[in-house]
């Protein structure tokens, strides 16, 4: 199992203007990932105040990561980085 940082951004011109509908929008967002955090998928998640961006760290297989991103597609994009630890960054190093 892997540990990803998927840096997700909101596709502006998806957003709608009318108030409500925004919000009922970002709404749904943020219950899909708190469905996502409770099954364990999401480990954390932040947003970046005033900005229609924020990051999440997952913890899953690549197909776990691929699966999520694609339910938020249209109105989301994504950039995934898969992450390694110290202890793994230590063990590649002295196998060098």
């Amino acid at each position: 199992m892997g540990r990803y940082l998927v840096m997700w951004k909101a596709d502006e011109s998806k957003i709608p203007v009318d108030p409500q509908e925004r919000k009922a929008g970002w709404l749904g967002a943020i219950e899909m990932t708190k469905q996502e955090m409770k099954d364990g998928l999401t480990q954390d998640w932040g947003v970046f105040l005033g900005q229609t961006k924020g990051f999440s760290i997952s913890e899953g297989t690549e197909a776990d990561v691929i699966n999520s991103t694609l339910k938020y597609i249209p109105y989301f994009r994504f950039k995934v980085y898969p992450l390694a630890s110290i202890d793994k960054l230590e063990e590649i190093i002295k196998a060098m």
